[in-house]
């Protein structure tokens, strides 16, 4: 006991603050006070009469090795009253008053003080704990009533469980300010209470000029318009010189026009339902279109501004917005990140339930992925369409997903317009300051329901009762304000006879307006890019490339540096390189894909490649990214081009996703059109998982938002007998998707059109999205090489021709399309047929009809035209052929039968499907579809 006699005698304010030190990371504090302090924490949660010990006016702490110590009751004291402070910091939040229309759930345990060992008799007591809190000693009662303002009010707070000190520590100081409660001055409330009326004004004209129409209005949460405000001007002075920001439908229209700036004579244009200018243009709901526009602050920083354009999937845009925001960083802003400012607004019941947002939250830290930070503010309606939030979701809050990073959380109050905007404050700084993600979860409502026409009551009458008597959130903060005497009672009045005036102003001259006009997002990074036709995108282009100077590229992707052990494996692979192109002239896969993303750095484009185990590729074929055998230190050799470096080459190996990666790096593709943007799967089946991003914005983004994008998808393809899922990257329903001129299908056989076909998307004046499927066993064919040659002097070629066929002599002439065509010409090898013709169709969309018709009319004796593939006949490209190319309807078509899955499981049956094929192609007596 001895040995702990000083307890007696020391400051209990230097044993509070070290206790306080320890419940927030017990490793920085000394270990044999560890071991006290663990002792008392025990001491704490178990009942000491249950352990047989009399403590009389002391405290006994059992440490770790089974002594027991006394402690004064005065320190006994203080160090439950640091309990009782860690308790608001950790279960604070559950108290608060952030519901304004219903009541909270109700928890255990409470921070009632008997519940730390404290009681009615200890309120007047005076402890130095308080010095933790920044106010001094204390009594008990001033400690709670601390605490119940800065935890408790309109504003809770998640963050006791961040791993590091210093963090905690800043936030703590920063709620200690104040007691988490705003100073503004009597100018800066009149600046909240002037974007609360434009919020509340805007929706209650259009809900007057626009009766039943859907606008999704953000009515019980207007207090997001003073949040974005206050981010915005104080980002601006922090040195943001870009936002960009996504959001679903609810609230976007009084965003645009009231945060970015959009017209409203332009909105109101779009409700009524005006045709658009251009023909080549469908067009979309006016709260799905994106936006760009620049904003002078209110201290006269100039920003861009960008609200990118969404589909009906509500959390989808997130995705793309950190894409867009990576693109520019990357671009413009390499040296400080923080520079451009994603922010992301979602919906309560989407926002726990979809699962882009978890995978979003896991790509925040991620080098390949990191945009340094983003806010996410929670539009938080309490419902989902009609699904009340207890239906909607297991977790206490629908942000719980965000503690998946640590990310702090602070829900608010949003009737209370100050806290909001108090709340919004913080979570620019602490971006700002630690480059992470933060959530605020506005606490509101909605006003109708999911829709102005829809009948919210039918589901949720209770709630709904309580809403049609509950005031917007203006009228109550202009009631506080008067009460302060900040204002009068005509002043809102005049606010919004003045605000909608100017509405009603833009309603006349919207109706003067013959045809809406859609600005184009992002114009200024697309400054030189056209939209064109089918008819220029089936045009050949110049893709060739000198061959002194693919020499030297392929000098600096053949040689490793010097000075670095490297596993001998590696070294043999890349002396094989030097040697196909050095020695043998005959170049595989890997080298014609390498080499075309070398010519291009040259030429001063970027190449950007993610997707699961792209550095090194699935079937171990590219080696991009070589790691030394000792230190596992990176060597990328397309970024130690010497001279040749001209742009960079950036590759990453993603997170185990396909949704939210398609969908970066389709925003990544959008915001920069001189990089070559790509994402790999890792078996072209696996693309599903992102069918969303194909459907929404993939395939028609140019026409529902007037939206180019060159993202380039590389979807491993090719029946080897490895099962339903590893087989078949579901070429049709892409094919399915086609139409006009929306994008780009390959399926290319050779590494110089492989090539010539990347080459082409970045050196055309437009871009398009681009499918490629590639090839697994392929990759080692030995006769899938193409010459140095052929990649210097070429071109894309839309169709290959049968060079070994003999016209006069073909009577069947097949088309096929990529890996198969090697099977067919190993079967007509082993046949030795000299009559059958082999015609590789490289580009399946836009179909080049024209040089297929031609090459028939070339083999004017074939009197058997065949359509060959792989892959059942309900799948792979017929279909396809039937839609676009009329002279098909006459093929005679050799695929497996039709089936529900793309392969057999059983390698053996999967060969024989495969054999049968084969056969038909070349005895139409052996017609498979007859054989189960």
């Amino acid at each position: 006991m001895d040995k702990y006699s000083f307890l007696n005698a020391a400051h209990t304010s230097f044993f509070a603050e070290l206790y306080d030190k320890y419940l927030t990371n017990p490793d920085s504090v000394e270990p044999s006070w560890r071991a006290f302090f663990q002792g008392f924490d025990f001491g704490m949660e178990s009942s000491l009469e249950d352990l047989g010990i009399d403590s009389g006016n002391t405290g006994t702490v059992i440490l770790a090795n089974g002594k027991q110590v006394e402690m004064p009751e005065t320190l006994q004291k203080e160090f439950q009253v640091i309990r009782l402070i860690d308790g608001y910091r950790s279960r604070g939040h559950l108290f608060t008053k952030t519901n304004p229309v219903r009541e909270r759930r109700k928890y255990e345990p409470t921070l009632d003080i008997a519940n730390f060992g404290l009681s009615e008799a200890d309120m007047e007591t005076v402890f130095d704990a308080g010095k933790i809190l920044g106010i001094g000693s204390a009594s008990l009662k001033e400690i709670i009533a601390h605490l119940e303002r800065i935890y408790c009010d309109s504003i809770g707070v998640e963050y006791m469980y961040i791993r590091t000190p210093e963090r905690i520590q800043w936030i703590q100081d920063w709620l200690n300010v104040n007691d988490n409660h705003p100073n503004f001055s009597p100018e800066e409330k009149k600046a909240i209470l002037r974007k609360l009326n434009e919020a509340v004004s805007f929706e209650s004209f259009l809900h007057t000029k626009y009766v039943g129409q859907k606008r999704f209005s953000l009515e019980g949460g207007e207090s997001l318009i003073p949040a974005l405000d206050v981010i915005i001007e104080k980002a601006a002075d922090s040195g943001v010189k870009q936002f960009v920001m996504g959001m679903a439908h609810r609230g976007r229209l009084n965003v645009l026009t009231n945060i970015f700036g959009k017209s409203p004579r332009d909105i109101f244009s779009e409700f009524d339902g005006k045709d658009y200018e251009e023909t080549i243009f469908d067009g979309d709901v006016k709260y799905h279109l994106g936006w760009t526009s620049a904003r002078e602050t209110d201290s006269g920083k100039m920003v861009n501004m960008n609200i990118a354009p969404n589909p009906s999937h509500l959390e989808t845009v997130n995705a793309i917005v950190e894409g867009i925001t990576r693109a520019k960083q990357d671009r413009d802003h390499t040296d400080n990140v923080s520079e451009v400012l994603p922010i992301l607004v979602h919906g309560d019941a989407a926002f726990a339930a979809q699962g882009v947002v978890y995978e979003i939250i896991q790509m925040a830290r991620l080098d390949g992925y990191a945009t340094g930070g983003t806010i996410h503010i929670v539009v938080n309606n309490q419902i989902g369409f009609t699904t009340n939030y207890l239906d909607a979701r297991s977790s206490t809050y629908c942000t719980d997903v965000g503690k998946v990073t640590l990310s702090p959380v602070l829900h608010v109050n949003a009737d209370d317009a100050e806290a909001v905007v108090h709340a919004s404050i913080f979570a620019l700084e602490y971006r700002m300051r630690y480059k992470r993600d933060i959530f605020l979860d506005l606490l509101g409502y909605r006003k109708y329901g999911h829709n102005e026409g829809d009948e919210p009551k039918f589901t949720q009458p209770l709630l709904y009762k309580s809403i049609s008597k509950h005031q917007n959130p203006r009228d109550i903060y202009a009631e506080k304000l008067i009460a302060e005497g900040i204002i009068d009672k005509d002043y809102v009045k005049s606010l919004e006879e003045e605000y909608k005036k100017n509405l009603e102003e833009d309603l006349l001259d919207s109706r003067k307006i013959e045809k809406t006009r859609i600005t184009p997002f992002m114009q200024d990074e697309w400054e030189g890019f056209g939209q064109v036709t089918e008819e220029t995108m089936l045009e050949t282009m110049d893709t060739s490339y000198d061959l002194k100077k693919l020499t030297e590229i392929a000098k600096g992707i053949t040689a490793l540096p010097e000075g670095k052990k490297f596993l001998r494996k590696l070294e043999r692979l890349v002396e094989a390189r030097r040697k196909m192109y050095f020695e043998d002239n005959q170049l595989d896969w890997a080298m014609g894909e390498l080499l075309a993303y070398g010519s291009l750095i040259e030429e001063g484009f970027d190449v950007r490649m993610t997707g699961q185990d792209v550095e090194r590729g699935t079937f171990s074929h590219r080696h991009a990214v070589i790691k030394t055998e000792m230190h596992e230190e990176e060597v990328t050799l397309l970024n130690e081009l010497g001279d040749n470096q001209n742009g960079k080459f950036h590759i990453y190996n993603s997170l185990l996703s396909e949704y939210a990666v398609m969908g970066f790096d389709y925003g990544y593709s959008m915001a920069s059109p001189k990089t070559l943007t790509i994402w790999e799967a890792q078996f072209g089946d696996f693309s599903n998982g992102a069918q969303i991003i194909i459907d929404q914005y993939l395939s028609s983004a140019e026409d529902k938002w007037k939206l180019q994008n060159g993202l380039v998808l590389l979807l491993p393809h090719g029946y080897e007998g490895q099962g339903a899922e590893h087989s078949s990257a579901r070429m049709e329903r892409y094919l399915q998707l086609c139409a006009k001129d929306n994008m780009y299908v390959a399926d290319v056989t050779t590494p110089a059109n492989l090539f010539h076909l990347l080459r082409r998307q970045m050196k055309a004046d437009y871009r398009k999205p681009l499918v490629v499927f590639t090839p697994k066993s392929l990759l080692r064919h030995p006769k899938v090489v193409s010459t140095k040659e052929e990649m210097a002097n070429g071109s894309f070629q839309m169709v290959i021709d049968d060079a070994e066929a003999s016209a006069s002599k073909v009577k069947t002439l097949v088309f096929c399309t990529g890996k198969f065509y090697y099977d067919l010409l190993d079967k007509r090898e082993e046949l030795k047929r000299d009559d059958v013709a082999l015609v590789r169709v490289e580009q399946l969309f836009p179909l080049p009809t024209g040089e297929m018709r031609n090459i028939i009319k070339k083999y004017k004796n074939a009197d058997d035209i065949v359509w060959a593939q792989e892959e059942p006949r309900n799948m792979g490209a017929w279909g396809h052929m039937l839609m676009h190319f009329d002279e098909a309807k006459q093929f005679r078509v050799a695929s497996r039968r039709f089936y529900g899955a793309p392969a057999a499981g059983s390698a053996v049956r999967s060969q024989r499907r495969h054999a049968q094929v084969l056969e038909y192609v070349f005895d139409k007596s052996k017609d498979n579809m007859l054989i189960r």
